[in-house]
């Protein structure tokens, strides 16, 4: 029995543990399996292989029972996720109903989830920006948040890193606020995006409209092509999955990458209770784990371990992890775990038309999804009365439109040769928010999920801060659409609830001192070294630019560093 006993933990036991396999998880994954070490890959959903799990991908809309819409009934009984833009027919299955995995709101937030291997790297806008020093920064200059351990030179080799690999497509822009990369081709601006583009060079200086960067192959390099992954279709069906790989997800590239070193093992309806911690080694040496099907519970052993089950989720894990020696969460010695927790505000939108160049049509189908409009306010100086800035989405298009309210010959003509609108342009802000104390994750202390998880009680709102930012981002956008000639403009207030810009951060943060932060500029936690948290619950600040390309980075960057000083022993 005991020899039985020491062949099952030697069975269970690695050299490291990735806990979630989305787009910190596969990074990780990749790294540490290149890296010659033994790596399990704990998923709490279902697998999803490349290509074969995505029954979607190539069906016609007419072969959908309901032409790509959301049934009412479902509408109805899952709320939440409904109100995602990407929540349709063609890709309800990879995303977690409400029903089925509640979690308890102090103020209203809608947690967008996708609970499967490559979890939501395959539901993704995949827009890719680098941070620069104005964001890490920050919180240095005006005082909110504690300063970033790391400037954009500590980062910016891991993020040529990534992007080589992962295959990001932009151009060389030049601004010091949102830094140059290694980009394949960029998808071009269309005429009115270009136009606009100009204007603001002429009207400003100092605004910039660039195509936007996104993480779709373009033109694919060998590395990609060794990958297995091809050109970008142009699809825009990448809700779906791509069977192409023209975008990047962990299903098409760094899972698959990492599963060819041979060091892979990747176990999902693996629900991560919490981390084991050993009082007399003073580290971490394993998770406990739950069989999502079976409720079984189960220990895998490791030497470093890295958490990347989102944030929300990689918060709840640490507060779950509780012993002696750290009663209140896993390297919460601070009693900050949870806390500071900040995401971005996509609340403002602004529409207009423009009726000038219309010897042109939009045609095709850009993956970039058009322009972007990089942070202007508050770089150099504080200029408003709100603090940090905010970027925009930039679009610009034109449709066909008929007139059905006619029968017979007249309806047929109608129908036969549609007209087409004026030029249609839309803007949502992008808004920094900041982090705040109140702002926070934590365990329900009366209600568990259906594995005996405490359930995450999340409380996050809009503050002054914002609502200042808004009024400018829709004081600012009316002045520069009316000076571009632009008409009938409009300003809206989604009032949606934070949460649908899908950017949670904070929880976890990285800083100097571990008595305001959880984590060193490694991404270790300061009081337990061989635990790592490299996705959003990382993040100090939230900046205005996507966040994903930072994950990538500071996970690559730390899974370095972790095997570095295995080999020294240090952990």
């Amino acid at each position: 029995m005991a020899n039985l006993n020491l062949k099952s933990v030697e069975q269970r036991t690695f050299d490291a543990i990735v806990i979630g396999s989305g787009i910190s998880g596969g990074w990780a994954a990749k790294e540490l399996t290149e890296k010659g070490l033994k790596t399990l890959v704990l998923e709490r959903g279902r697998d999803v292989k490349h290509p074969v799990d995505y029954p979607t991908t190539n069906k016609m809309p007419y072969e959908f029972e309901h032409r790509l819409e959301v049934p009412l009934a479902i509408k109805e009984n899952e709320p939440i996720v409904s109100r995602c833009y990407a929540f349709r027919e063609d890709s309800m299955h990879f995303f977690v109903k409400d029903s089925e995995q509640p979690y308890v709101q102090e103020k209203p937030f809608d947690w967008i989830r996708g609970y499967q291997v490559g979890g939501k790297s395959l539901l993704w806008a995949r827009q890719t920006q680098r941070w620069s020093d104005f964001d890490f920064e920050g919180p240095a200059r005006d005082g909110f948040a504690v300063d970033w351990p790391i400037r954009y030179k500590d980062i910016a080799p891991w993020y040529s890193y990534v992007e080589k690999f992962a295959g990001i497509s932009g151009n060389t822009d030049g601004l010091a606020e949102l830094p140059d990369g290694d980009f394949l081709p960029a998808y071009p601006l269309n005429s009115v995006e270009a136009y606009f583009k100009e204007q603001l060079k002429t009207q400003y200086g100092n605004r910039h409209v660039i195509s936007a960067r996104c993480a779709h192959l373009s033109k694919p390099n060998p590395i990609h092509l060794e990958q297995g992954r091809a050109q970008c279709q142009n699809r825009t069906l990448c809700q779906r999955g791509c069977p192409f790989g023209g975008y990047f997800s962990s299903n098409s590239s760094t899972l698959p990458w990492a599963a060819r070193t041979g060091n892979l093992t990747l176990h999902p309806f693996a629900i991560v209770d919490s981390i084991i911690f050993d009082e007399e080694a003073g580290k971490a040496t394993g998770v406990r784990v739950i069989d999502a099907n079976t409720l079984e519970m189960t220990e895998f052993y490791a030497q470093i371990i890295f958490v990347n089950a989102s944030a929300v989720n990689t918060n709840q894990i640490l507060l779950n992890s509780t012993s002696d020696r750290f009663p209140e969460g896993l390297g919460n010695d601070s009693g900050l775990l949870g806390k500071y927790f900040a995401f971005h505000n996509y609340r403002a939108r602004i529409t207009a038309e423009y009726e000038g160049l219309l010897e042109y049509r939009t045609d095709g189908r850009n993956p970039a999804a058009g322009g972007y409009i990089p942070r202007f306010r508050n770089l150099h100086r504080q200029e408003t009365n709100f603090l940090r800035g905010y970027a925009g989405a930039l679009n610009a298009r034109r449709y066909e439109v008929e007139d059905r309210s006619g029968f017979g010959a007249s309806l047929k003509e109608e129908l036969l040769n549609p007209k087409w609108t004026n030029w249609k342009i839309g803007s949502h802000m992008m808004g920094e928010t900041i982090p705040k104390a109140e702002s926070h994750v934590s365990l329900s202390k009366t209600k568990t999920d259906k594995w005996g998880v405490p359930l995450v009680n999340i409380a996050l709102d809009y503050d002054e801060n914002d609502r200042n930012m808004m009024a400018d981002y829709h004081e600012q956008f009316t002045e520069m659409f009316t000076k571009a000639g632009f008409t009938n403009i409009k300003t809206i207030d989604t009032g949606q609830a934070p949460g649908l810009d899908i950017h949670e951060m904070g929880g976890v943060r990285m800083g100097h001192d571990p008595k305001t932060s959880l984590l060193n500029k490694h991404n270790q936690l300061h009081t337990c070294k061989n635990v790592f948290v490299t996705d959003g619950a990382c993040m100090t600040s939230t900046s205005t630019q996507n966040p994903s390309l930072t994950y990538m980075a500071l996970t690559a960057r730390a899974a370095d560093f972790a095997v570095s000083e295995m080999k020294k022993r240090n952990l």
